[in-house]
């Protein structure tokens, strides 16, 4: 794969970074279902590289756990790829490199849990370059985490926005809350006028750090998601729950659904881009349901997670 990063000496270890970042995230997860009476499920690797003849050129390896006892589906992707022009979903704020050659890397990953007290996740990080002929090529960073719970306990929230804030302050205290903000304005469904979740933290298009530090704040987001998601799900994976909640879970999965499929902008970026299908939406949970208009009794679990948790509000 022609490298557009080629004279840069970092990209190796960049690479190297995201790759061993989803390597300790999916074993942390498996540790989790291997302390299960019934052993633990495992993920499965699939390895994949693009065929000569393709336009987007690239590999990468895709971990997928499905039919835990904690985690209903979890799938965890990297992906290393390049291509001959940006996909308008990257240039709609960069429309001097529309057309341009590109290249990503990253690492994505969306966790459902199977008890519906247990919130689903999605944290991203990636790096993209791109450039056109006999130019210097143009790099920046994003991602971010994000909390989606079913029934919400002020406790997970705060300590996952602590976790993401303490995790971005070595770069400057208005980097949180200026994320934060990032994420409930992103993680938003417009259809809906309705927040995704409890937020996190979200950024995009970021360089202004330079390089290094621009780089050091993506790993930082990294390296805070097992801290700000494990002590979560260690807490709730075992309380009880029945037909009602399930039922709950189901039906606000459907929401995610909508958001990943109509809004989300890495769900277009690898579709218009020609990537991997089955990669791309390993974000969609295995079972959902859609009901029309549901009323919640006023006071209820299941209302108070619309009239409390998905606000915008600070946690920290």
């Amino acid at each position: 794969m022609a490298s557009l990063l080629a004279a840069n000496p970092a990209v190796a270890q960049v690479r190297a970074y995201f790759e061993g970042l989803q390597q300790r995230i999916t074993q942390a997860v498996e540790a989790i279902e291997g302390a299960t009476e019934q052993g633990g499920a495992r993920f499965r690797a699939d390895a994949w590289q693009r065929p000569a003849e393709s336009p987007l050129q690239g590999d990468g390896v895709t971990r997928i756990l499905e039919g835990g006892r904690v985690f209903e589906r979890a799938g965890c992707g990297f992906s290393h790829v390049s291509g001959p022009q940006l996909p308008p979903s990257a240039t709609q704020h960069r429309p001097e490199l529309a057309g341009a050659p590109f290249e990503a890397m990253g690492v994505s990953l969306v966790f459902h849990p199977r008890s519906p007290m247990v919130p689903t996740v999605h944290m991203n990080v990636r790096m993209i370059a791109a450039g056109q002929a006999g130019s210097e090529p143009v790099c920046w960073f994003g991602g971010g985490m994000d909390l989606t719970p079913y029934y919400g306990f002020d406790e997970d929230a705060v300590h996952f926005h602590r976790t993401c804030r303490d995790a971005l302050a070595p770069f400057g205290e208005q980097l949180y809350p200026r994320f934060k903000q990032w994420c409930d304005e992103y993680f938003y469904l417009k259809h809906r006028d309705e927040q995704r979740g409890v937020g996190g933290v979200f950024f995009d298009d970021f360089s202004e750090l330079g390089f290094e530090r621009s780089l050091g704040v993506t790993q930082s987001v990294g390296d805070a998601f097992l801290p700000a998601y494990e002590p979560i799900v260690q807490r709730r994976m075992d309380m009880p729950w029945g037909e009602r909640e399930r039922d709950f879970q189901l039906y606000r999965r459907g929401r995610y659904v909508e958001f990943n499929l109509v809004w989300d902008r890495g769900t277009h970026f690898g579709l218009q881009s020609g990537g991997r299908t089955e990669s791309i939406l390993l974000s969609m949970p295995p079972q959902v349901a859609w009901s029309y208009r549901r009323e919640d009794p006023p006071g209820s679990p299941e209302a108070q997670l619309t009239e409390r948790f998905l606000q915008r509000r600070d946690w920290v």
